[in-house]
């Protein structure tokens, strides 16, 4: 009598049974929240930045509507501010205080909601930097309406003197 140890066809089917279930994968995989996704690019950018200490967020802007397939990109924009915490810490993100004076950043770029992806694409700079910016292009902006009002003035001073030329008269 054949016992099951010695039946190749259980083998097989158990083998066969083995790689389907490796070759079909879970139908939905899950999507992260919109704010979970910022929060792993948070870390990410930490990650990734050259910085002293960790950055938290601070301000999530409002979320996008629009399409809900979590694999195409979402835009994000949010701020984050410097922490006390060292890079090196082991103690969670939330746990860190923020820095007094500590730097803040504005961040924009995409996020993707799939979590097995994971991926984040950002631009984060220093809030002063983009006020310096601002006041650079305002000041840039005066300048030039300055420049413009000297030079039509200037126009306007020439015409007059040539309109003021009158030929001059043979004198006898």
């Amino acid at each position: 009598m054949e016992t099951q140890k010695d039946s190749p066809s259980l083998g097989r089917w158990s083998l066969l049974l083995l790689l389907l279930g490796l070759v079909i994968t879970p139908a939905a995989s899950r999507a992260l929240s919109y704010r979970e996704a910022v929060l792993r690019a948070v870390n990410g950018f930490n990650q990734q930045s050259s910085e002293e200490n960790l950055y938290r967020l601070v301000q999530l802007n409002s979320q996008p509507k629009g399409d809900e397939d979590p694999n195409i990109p979402k835009p994000v924009s949010f701020t984050v501010k410097e922490t006390v915490c060292p890079k090196t810490t082991q103690q969670p993100l939330e746990q860190c205080g923020f820095k007094d004076n500590g730097l803040v950043k504005q961040c924009e770029g995409t996020v993707i909601l799939d979590e097995d992806t994971g991926y984040f694409d950002l631009n984060c700079d220093s809030i002063l930097q983009v006020k310096k910016i601002d006041q650079l292009k305002e000041l840039i902006t005066t300048g030039v309406q300055k420049i413009g009002k000297k030079i039509r003035r200037i126009g306007q001073r020439i015409k007059d003197i040539l309109k003021n030329l009158r030929p001059r008269g043979e004198e006898s």
